[in-house]
């Protein structure tokens, strides 16, 4: 009896992750940084309905032996799906990971982004488009960047999405040319929309003139509920057949402002920007974490796209303020540059932040509803710049 119970003593005890964590301490030191992330999503409130659940799935995945996520089910020698490894091995989050993986979370993130968005400001000043086209200027020089210091196309197309500060899009992107870099791709990408209130402001004045910064802009032409219907079925049918491979997110993005603009099915908006989405948050950012365990997150090319990334989203800032100074010029100084900035894809953050900058140089300027129109034509060009990195670019 006795030695019975000393050998499920010692049972336990090997299994025990107290001690396997010092086997490979690289699992210790993801854990730690998920201890930071965890911080700053409940301390700070950087991105916490994200940053949280993705902290956790990191803490989960690099609990030894706890077997919750296997990695070479999904990057492999084939780049397919290890079917067989997955009912013989398959732990949870690996189950809930195929909806990554299939390419199925990030589209209904999009749907309920739709149903929350108002296309109002971009619709009453289309000249919006050309600033969210201009930020994404970081997404193809920092493309260009990871090139030149060694990444391969497909793994620099993943990185320089990172400039479109757009989450969603970049896990989207990363699952298809790089998945094995998804964990370092989207911590870094939802880092960097998490300090969008302190990396842009500096860009944005060192661009802009303080006369301009001053500039109060006209108020928007109010926008009638037939534009606001017919937009998103025009905008999949322009923006679907130019680029293809971006219908996935383009196409539930717009499915979503209609369920919202159409009047007739308030239910299913509810819905979509509730429940699902909530939903989906939880188990897109759990299972993307547990994609950063030690051995693929602690490497140096996870430095290399932490600085790849911030210089994207540097870029892509800079883009669109430049863009706006232009505007300003060619109007006569009736456009405030500073909306040209929230053309990355944060929505509604950046314009949060344009509107700020403003009222900082001129309090009684309101910028917001100016700076959405560019804030919402960068979700859309991101999607757009996506599609085109699919479409040249080999996948995974």
């Amino acid at each position: 009896m006795l030695e019975i119970f000393t050998q499920a003593v010692q049972t336990l005890a090997g299994n025990s992750g107290f001690i396997a964590i010092f086997e490979d301490p690289r699992q210790l030191v993801m854990i730690l940084v998920s201890f930071v992330l965890m911080y700053l999503a409940i301390g700070r409130g950087f991105e916490p309905l994200l940053l949280l659940p993705i902290a956790f799935g990191m803490f989960l995945t690099n609990i030894p032996n706890a077997n919750l996520y296997h990695s070479l089910i999904f990057i492999n020698e084939t780049g397919h799906i290890d079917w067989e490894l997955l009912a013989s091995t398959g732990g949870l989050l690996d189950y809930l990971y195929l909806g990554v993986k299939l390419g199925i979370y990030p589209p209904l993130i999009f749907l309920g982004v739709g149903c929350m968005t108002d296309f109002g400001p971009l619709i009453a000043n289309p000249k919006s488009f050309l600033m969210g086209a201009a930020a994404q200027l970081g997404i193809f020089l920092a493309f260009v960047g990871a090139l030149l210091v060694g990444f391969t196309p497909a793994e620099a197309g993943s990185i320089g999405i990172i400039g479109g500060a757009d989450g969603p899009t970049a896990i989207f992107t990363t699952t298809q040319l790089a998945p094995h870099l998804l964990g370092s791709i989207a911590i870094a990408a939802y880092s960097y929309m998490a300090l969008v209130p302190i990396i842009q402001p500096p860009i944005m004045k060192l661009l802009t003139t303080k006369k301009a910064r001053a500039v109060r802009m006209e108020q928007l032409r109010p926008v009638s509920k037939t534009e606001k219907i017919i937009f998103p079925i025009m905008v999949t049918v322009v923006v679907s057949f130019l680029v293809p491979d971006t219908t996935p997110l383009i196409g539930m993005l717009m499915l979503g402002n209609l369920f919202k603009e159409s009047g007739v099915t308030d239910r299913l908006c509810k819905t979509a920007q509730n429940e699902l989405m909530n939903i989906v948050t939880i188990f897109l950012g759990v299972t993307v974490g547990a994609t950063a365990n030690g051995a693929n997150f602690l490497t140096p090319s996870t430095l290399l796209i932490v600085v790849m990334g911030l210089c994207a989203f540097a870029f892509g800032t800079a883009g669109g303020t430049l863009l706006g100074d232009l505007m300003y010029v060619l109007s006569g100084g009736k456009i405030n540059p500073l909306i040209g900035s929230a053309g990355v894809s944060a929505v509604p953050m950046a314009a949060r932040v344009s509107q700020k900058v403003g009222q900082s140089e001129n309090p009684s300027n309101f910028l917001l509803m100016h700076a959405m129109g560019p804030n919402v034509a960068g979700v859309i060009g991101s999607a757009v710049a996506a599609g085109v990195l699919l479409a040249v670019l080999p996948h995974a």
